[in-house]
Formats: C-alpha cells, sequence, structure tokens
C-alpha cells in the first residue's frame, strides 16, 4: 500500500465499521481496505452503488462483465477475485476454465462471447463504442435494460480498480491460493500478487 492505512482520528469510527464488514465477507480484512482508510464514506458509497448495479442483473453476467473489465484495465486484483465468485458464488467451473484456456472470451457462447467483448472495449475506449456494437448486443437477444446495466458494470469497475492500482493495494494471499499456479498465471494481468 502506497499510503497510510491508518485513519485519521475523526474517520476511524466509519473505516472500523467499514473494515468489520470487510471482514466478515471475506472471512479477512483484504488489503484494498487500506485504500479507503482517508475517506471511509467513499468505500460505503461504492458498496452501495455496487449493490444497485448488480442486483437487478444475473450474477453470473455481473461476474463475467467484472472479470472482462478487470482484465482490460489490467487489475489482476480484481481478475482474480471475481474469478472466483464466478467458480465459487455462480457455480461455474466451465466458464472459468474457457476463461483461462482462452482469455478472449471467444470460446464462450455467442450471447457471452459478445457481452465479454462489448465490456473489454467499454473498459479500453468506451469512446470507441457505436451504434453497431449496441446492434450486435441486440442481435444476440439482450435488451437496452440488459446493455445499460454492462456498461453500469464496467463503469463500476473502473473506478474501483484505478483506486486499489493506483494506491498500491495487492492481491491478498489467501485469494491467490484459491488457483492452481498455472491458472494464477492466466489470471495475473497487471501488478503481481504479494506486496512489493
Amino acid at each position: 500500500m502506497y499510503i497510510s492505512a491508518v485513519p485519521e482520528p475523526d474517520q476511524a469510527e466509519a473505516f472500523g465499521r467499514y473494515v468489520e464488514g470487510q471482514r466478515a465477507a471475506w472471512g479477512f480484512v483484504p488489503d484494498y481496505a487500506g485504500c479507503f482508510a482517508p475517506r471511509p464514506r467513499v468505500a460505503d458509497a461504492w458498496l452501495e452503488l455496487a449493490k444497485t448495479i448488480r442486483e437487478p442483473m444475473d450474477r453470473r453476467r455481473f461476474e463475467l462483465v467484472t472479470i472482462a473489465a478487470a482484465r482490460a484495465r489490467r487489475s489482476t486484483y480484481c481478475a482474480v477475485a471475481h474469478s472466483k465468485f464466478l467458480r465459487d458464488v455462480c457455480d461455474d467451473q466451465p466458464t472459468l476454465d474457457a476463461l483461462l484456456e482462452d482469455p478472449t472470451g471467444e470460446t464462450l457462447s455467442e450471447e457471452d462471447a459478445a457481452v465479454y467483448r462489448f465490456a473489454s472495449q467499454i473498459a479500453r475506449d468506451p469512446a470507441s463504442i457505436v451504434k453497431g456494437d449496441i446492434d450486435a448486443l441486440r442481435a444476440v437477444g439482450l435488451d437496452d435494460a440488459a446493455i445499460a446495466d454492462i456498461a453500469y458494470t464496467v463503469g463500476l469497475r473502473l473506478f474501483f480498480t484505478t483506486v486499489l492500482d493506483s494506491l498500491g493495494a495487492h492481491l491478498d494471499a489467501a485469494t491467490a491460493a484459491e488457483f492452481a499456479p498455472a491458472a494464477l498465471g492466466v489470471l495475473t494481468v497487471g501488478r503481481k500478487p504479494g506486496p512489493g
């Protein structure tokens, strides 16, 4: 972590609540929690936005979009964590295996590949999106709400990856240990796991 993970006295109570919530969710305090020590209300607001975006979506699609965005932005932390959620929360080892074999997502089903491609493009260059990209999603069955959900999810991820990577957060050893070394190697798209 490039900044102090110790909050100022006037932020200590709010940061303590945030940290305890993260400990309850993960079973440990993730390294990224320290990024929000100076401004825990930012973390709270992000969590509320994340909940608002995720709730109407299919959880599997949310994870697929998040992985695509994380890979495009070279966020190892988010690529690994959300690959774990795809596997464990969504019970979708086959899709994870396909992404480990071909991280471009092109070997997924037609709909999933289109979603993955669109999410990756937004994360890399949102101004490059044209009406034809939206029409391609409609052609595989997505309606406007589903298309907007992808854009919202990518935007959500870009905030988080930007904060984590710019402030020096590293993937937690406990999360890295959830994957075999070869899989972790594929998922390491930016900063390597561990401190440094």
